[in-house]
């Protein structure tokens, strides 16, 4: 989702402007996530997982639809937000039966995590391409760290996964927002916001595994 390309100057909008697009585009990606969480919360984990695959499919065709049609572009992201939220519904049922009081917990720790940081990337000055270069290997670096825990006991190894992550999507939280002030193509408003629907819903993933005592379980 990181692209020098998303930072060239378009037809010189407001910033007020970009921003109440991304946000009302973000707001209802999340809702459709919502929808497709509550259509999913029945199904099997298999066909959360095609519905994983499917959505980040529609995310990539999202790249390609930018500059010809923001109308696809907007149809895909809401297509994306939707499939999101039919291949987490899995999981969110589980943290539903089991221990609820997890998710509100994960969903105002998120709130305050987002609101913070989000303010932070919007109002920095300083250049934080350095900051995405880090946060992106360090992501790698993660995804690695999650499969090799898979077949070696590694104590607290949830633990240690949410903790990154959430240090990981930090940076990623930061940049967003300052690409979201300093962008003036109205025609990135879809990718931004699914930019930072993918950092709101990582971090809450995170905060959901430590809140559910995930780590107990090593």
């Amino acid at each position: 989702m990181y692209d020098s390309t998303m930072t060239r100057r378009g037809y010189g909008i407001s910033t007020n402007t970009l921003f109440a697009r991304t946000m009302a585009y973000v707001a209802a990606t999340a809702a459709l996530f919502a929808l497709g969480a509550y259509i999913g919360r029945d199904i099997a984990h298999g066909a959360g997982f095609i519905a994983f695959i499917a959505a980040f499919a529609a995310l990539i065709a999202m790249r390609f639809t930018a500059a010809r049609s923001p109308q696809a572009t907007v149809a895909l992201l809401g297509a994306f937000g939707l499939l999101m939220g039919v291949a987490t519904a899995p999981t969110l049922v589980y943290y539903a039966t089991t221990d609820p009081k997890a998710l509100w917990q994960a969903g105002a720790a998120t709130a305050l995590f987002i609101g913070v940081l989000g303010s932070v990337g919007y109002a920095t000055e300083r250049d934080l391409s350095g900051v995405a270069r880090a946060s992106f290997w360090a992501l790698v670096a993660l995804l690695v760290f999650g499969i090799v825990a898979i077949f070696v006991n590694i104590p607290h190894s949830s633990v240690i996964y949410s903790v990154a992550g959430l240090v990981i999507f930090a940076g990623f939280t930061v940049v967003d927002f300052q690409r979201l002030r300093r962008t003036q193509n109205i025609a990135s408003a879809p990718l931004l916001a699914a930019s930072i629907f993918l950092d709101i819903l990582n971090v809450f993933l995170f905060f959901l595994s430590l809140f559910g005592g995930g780590g107990r379980r090593n």
